[in-house]
This record gives structure tokens, C-alpha cells and sequence, in this order.
């Protein structure tokens, strides 16, 4: 921990549970496979943490708003749906580029594992001087981390692999800490799926749905985004009540319904007459996007792919000033 409350240690026991997975392995996604593994301990090392930058962190009764870009993006719906529950303050997720230019918070928070990407920049420069500023990122070396007037550094968490997974949760375990949730249950429950083997049903699919409800909705969006990034798959996300309207008709034999959190009433029948598999896990939810995680990591290869390096991706998005797109 340094002067200004920035964690630079890593845990032991992730660098054991990746010592253990060090022997050479040619398969592909062998990375991902690693950190899939390592999310537990990685979890316990952010609950740790937790309290000492808790003056970091959002207040009760802030306003606030939290922006990141993909998987970031989708962490923070989550924490900002939890922190409503919660009931500590109206909070608002936004993709960076899309951030209404005329609202002031009275706190906004960057999520950007990579620290570089060019949309996070542009908005951290726009705000300066306007509302304070945090940002939770792998390295306080790197532009984003500059730019905001405060950082949380997860060094312990940072990734090899293009496709996020062990960053992602593991700021969100940090997050729902300082909400007061017990993350250490969701880590025991993810260290039971990761013994698991991954269910064959799941590996029969060919299109999967994703619902949530309230915090759980920002894991369904990040959980079908895993399926597309690692394996290509055809993949959906909607707040489960919204299932009925319209994204039933995609529902057949060869359909996964998967639930993150609570089914609505009469909804899995609903799937089972459609004739989809309504999947459930009865976990905290973060576990159960650690079983997401074993499925594409599975579909990926045996299509073939590579999770370390997924095709068309990059592990950070960074744009040059003559590309279409950017903040006027």
C-alpha cells in the first residue's frame, strides 16, 4: 500500500494458485484458463482491501456515476444497480461515449482495466475540473489512472488474456464490499464451480439468453458478451421480465435460458414450453458467471478459438484523433 492508499501487493495465494496452473500447456486459452481459476482468491484479496480505500469510494447519500467501456461497461451497471438496492445513493452506469454532457455528479468513477482506452481519456478530460474523479484500473502508471484525481490499482488482478474475467469480478467484488455484501461467500461458491465439471446440456447449446434482474442484469450483458468474445456464439441479454416480449421467439430445442439471480414467477415453464433449457444456479451470482466463464472457455475451443487472443479484439480499444467516432 502506498501513500496515497493504492494497493501494490499481490496475494500470495493468487500467485500460488497460478504457480500451480504454471506447467506448459499448449492448448489454446490457457491464460484464461488461469485466471478463470484465480478469481476466488482474487475476490478474498478485494474484500481485504475494501476497508482501507473505503475513503476512496463512493459516500452514502452521493450522487453518482460510473463509466467504463465493454466488459467495464457492464461491471458497472451492476455495481450501480447494487448500490441503489443498497439504497446509498442514486447512481447511474454509461457507456463513456455516451455520458450526457450536461448532468454533474457529485462523484464519477472510470473502470478501465487496461487504463488506456481512448474513451475514458477523452471523458476524464471533459470533466476535469467539473466533479471529482476515481478511477479502478490494473496499473497507476498508465493515462486513465493520471488522469483522474484519485486510483485504486488491482495489480493482483491484472490479465494476460484479451478476454476479461478475473479484472472485471474482481472490481466488482471490491464494490459490492464497500456495499457490505459478504463477497466471500460468492468466492467459497465459485471454488465449488470450479471443481465442477461443466455441464455437458450446457455444452450442447447452440444459442444462449441471458436474463437478470435489478444488479444481476449488468452480469447477464457481461456474461453473453463472454460467450461472443471467447467462441463466437449467437448470445442475448435482457432484464428477465423482459423475455416475453420478443426474445422468446429465438427460444427453441437447442436453447439456453440462463438466469442470473431469482426467475421471475412462471417463467422457467414459459422457457420449458418454448422448448429451451432454463438454467439456474442457486449461488451468489458472481459464482455463477464463473461457470459462464468455464462454458466459453470450453465452446472456444472446441470451435477452435483462442480466449488469450480472440479474433477482431484487442485488449485495449485506443483511437487515433482522425478516427470517426470520438467526443467533438
Amino acid at each position: 500500500m502506498n501513500h496515497n492508499g493504492v494497493e501494490t501487493h499481490k496475494s500470495e495465494e493468487i500467485d500460488s494458485v497460478m504457480a500451480k496452473e504454471a506447467p506448459v500447456k499448449q492448448a489454446v486459452g490457457v491464460r484464461t484458463e488461469q485466471e478463470i481459476a484465480s478469481q476466488p482468491a482474487c475476490w478474498r484479496r478485494a474484500t481485504e482491501l475494501a476497508g482501507s480505500v473505503a475513503g476512496m469510494l463512493p459516500a452514502p447519500g452521493e450522487r453518482v456515476a460510473v463509466v467504463g467501456c465493454g466488459t467495464s461497461w457492464f461491471i458497472a451497471q451492476s455495481y450501480a444497480a447494487a448500490r441503489e438496492e443498497s439504497g446509498q445513493g442514486e447512481t447511474d452506469a454509461f457507456a463513456a461515449s455516451e455520458m450526457p454532457r450536461a448532468r454533474r455528479y457529485d462523484r464519477v468513477l472510470f473502470l478501465s482495466r487496461s487504463g488506456t482506452t481512448t474513451e475514458i481519456l477523452e471523458l476524464a478530460e471533459r470533466l476535469r475540473g467539473t466533479s471529482p474523479t476515481l478511477a479502478i484500473t490494473a496499473d497507476v502508471r498508465t493515462p486513465v489512472a493520471l488522469a483522474a484525481d484519485a486510483v485504486i490499482e488491482l495489480p493482483f488482478a491484472d490479465e494476460e488474456s484479451v478476454v476479461q474475467t478475473r479484472f472485471a469480478t474482481t472490481e466488482l467484488a471490491l464494490l459490492r464490499a464497500h456495499l457490505g455484501y459478504d463477497v466471500r461467500q460468492a468466492a467459497d461458491a465459485a471454488e465449488q464451480v470450479l471443481a465442477e465439471p461443466v455441464p455437458q446440456e450446457l455444452l450442447a447449446a447452440r444459442q444462449f439468453t441471458f436474463l437478470g434482474t435489478g444488479w444481476t442484469y449488468g452480469l447477464a450483458n457481461e456474461a453473453a458478451l463472454k460467450l461472443r468474445e471467447s467462441a463466437g456464439m449467437w448470445t442475448e441479454s435482457y432484464p428477465a421480465m423482459e423475455y416475453r416480449h420478443g426474445p422468446a421467439a429465438v427460444t427453441d430445442s437447442r436453447s439456453v435460458v440462463w438466469l442470473l439471480g431469482p426467475a421471475p414467477a412462471g417463467l422457467t415453464e414459459d422457457i420449458a414450453a418454448a422448448g429451451g433449457l432454463a438454467w439456474s444456479d442457486a449461488m451468489d451470482p458472481m459464482a455463477a458467471l464463473v461457470r459462464v466463464h468455464k462454458v466459453a472457455l470450453a465452446m472456444a475451443r472446441a470451435r477452435g478459438f483462442d480466449s488469450d487472443r480472440p479474433r477482431n479484439l484487442t485488449r485495449s480499444v485506443i483511437l487515433t484523433p482522425s478516427e470517426p467516432g470520438l467526443m467533438p
